[in-house]
């Protein structure tokens, strides 16, 4: 199984044993001797553990055979640059539902939305956001709202709502398409996305108001990435930015 050769393989580059990785992971020595010897199959949780402490994607980690890669693609993914990545090493997105045990669409205030940066994560975070739903949407996907800020996406106006797709993989970002990032350093910003991660680990984002420059984020800045939903005002945008990009 790829997930246990890979996970043999991460330890042994990084000169531990068995028994090191289940101490620095708080785990039994059996359980991850289990898990790298393909007896036992590891639970979400155990997963996400793997993934924070090699700074590698779940999906890497269990679709990708790293014994196959080259030494200079291990030691990108070892620094950081995942290649793969589809934001599954993140985190398993929190949300609320409804009685009905339907996916509200929660509803990020700015007042809200420094606090969402630390607790994007936090169930408990999540819960107290205001809710509600659009019967027209999809039940299949997540849909999460924001409140803009400022006048960077102009002729979109201050304090308007955007609603948005939550995006798992982030290989899908659509170059010039418009998507709601939230980051570690620039907090949660709406902007139309240049995809860059496969090749320079990065986005490149522009506004729609030609007084603010584009500016780049890197994929270890990114903690969730969001999708412009209606489809009909991202045709607008697209008119919009027409010959930005040339």
């Amino acid at each position: 199984m790829i997930f246990g050769s890979n996970i043999k393989l991460l330890r042994n580059r990084r000169g531990k044993t068995q028994d090191d990785l289940a101490r620095i992971l708080s785990m039994k020595r059996p359980t991850y001797s289990g898990y790298e010897n393909n007896i036992a199959q590891p639970n979400i949780p155990a997963l996400i553990t793997f993934s924070e402490y090699y700074k590698i994607s779940i999906d890497t980690l269990v679709k990708i055979d790293l014994t196959k890669l080259s030494e200079s693609q291990l030691s990108e993914i070892e620094r950081g640059f995942d290649v793969y990545v589809t934001g599954s090493r993140i985190r398993v997105l929190a949300t609320t539902v409804n009685p009905k045990n339907k996916e509200n669409i929660e509803l990020v205030t700015e007042k809200a939305k420094a606090g969402y940066t630390r607790g994007f994560a936090d169930p408990e975070f999540i819960k107290d956001l205001p809710v509600f739903n659009l019967p027209f949407l999809s039940e299949e996907r997540k849909y999460r709202a924001f409140q803009l800020n400022g006048d960077s996406m102009n002729p979109i106006p201050d304090k308007a709502w955007v609603t948005a797709e939550f995006l798992q993989d982030w290989r899908q970002i659509e170059n010039h398409r418009a998507y709601i990032i939230v980051t570690l350093n620039d907090g949660v910003v709406f902007k139309i996305a240049e995809n860059f991660l496969e090749t320079e680990g990065k986005l490149k984002l522009h506004s729609l108001n030609p007084m603010y420059e584009p500016f780049e984020v890197d994929v270890k800045d990114i903690s969730e990435v969001w999708k412009f939903a209606l489809k009909n005002d991202m045709d607008k945008i697209k008119g919009m930015m027409k010959g930005n990009f040339e």
